[in-house]
């Protein structure tokens, strides 16, 4: 598990095609790997990734067909920077909100715009992933813990501050770059118990819907 603030930014400095799969080296700059164990988890532009080896200035981790697939890093290069952060520990301090890095999807910057000193983003989302992001509510951007500002149908804005365009890969980021999104843990989970026993009835989608919330308790009838 993670928090969303990143650590340091990595940069890949190698990677190794392994059939469907590929090896990935990462260099971590400024991260401090005193304390990281082979078979640890690194996340790595919100994609949660195990060290296999420990040079001593970065890891290596094996990146699955599946994850290419579904993440940004079908399209990362050697050179490309990414967002690091350890694994959280008990005393950790949670300052942005409970990460799992397991990408949901990839959204889309469509506009990048200036708004005094920091950074006003629209992203598009796949529609079947627009119902867990909510005004004002929680969402990863690249391993970023962030705050939604405003939602309008699959398009939702950010307002990225002087500091975190620093200290992360935002800086870089452009209309029309895809970036990884992992929503709210806590709106999978209330969507699914919510479903009650219909949950075990295999479905083709599963959506909170208005009727579905009156049905337990959460709107006056």
């Amino acid at each position: 598990m993670f928090t969303g603030i990143i650590q340091a930014i990595g940069w890949v400095a190698a990677i190794e095609p392994k059939g469907i799969d590929s090896r990935f080296y990462i260099k971590t700059g400024d991260l401090v790997l005193d304390d990281v164990a082979i078979g640890d988890s690194i996340a790595s532009n919100g994609v949660c990734l195990t060290a296999i080896a420990l040079p001593g200035d970065g890891f290596w981790a094996d990146v699955s067909a599946e994850t290419l697939s579904k993440t940004g890093f079908r399209h990362i290069k050697v050179g490309s920077r990414v967002n690091l952060e350890k694994a959280l520990l008990p005393t950790t301090h949670l300052g942005g909100h409970i990460v799992s890095g397991h990408v949901d999807g990839i959204g889309t910057i469509i506009e990048r715009s200036s708004a005094g000193r920091s950074v006003h983003f629209k992203i598009q989302v796949p529609a079947e992933l627009a119902r867990y992001i909510a005004a004002k509510g929680s969402i990863c951007i690249n391993g970023v813990s962030l705050t939604v500002n405003a939602v309008n149908g699959s398009v939702f804005e950010l307002n990225i501050v002087p500091h975190t365009l620093a200290e992360t890969t935002l800086a870089d980021a452009q209309a029309g770059m895809d970036v990884n999104l992992e929503v709210d843990i806590i709106a999978r989970y209330l969507e699914r118990l919510l479903l009650g026993d219909k949950a075990a009835e295999a479905a083709p989608e599963q959506m909170i819907t208005m009727a579905l919330l009156a049905e337990n308790g959460f709107l006056n009838r």
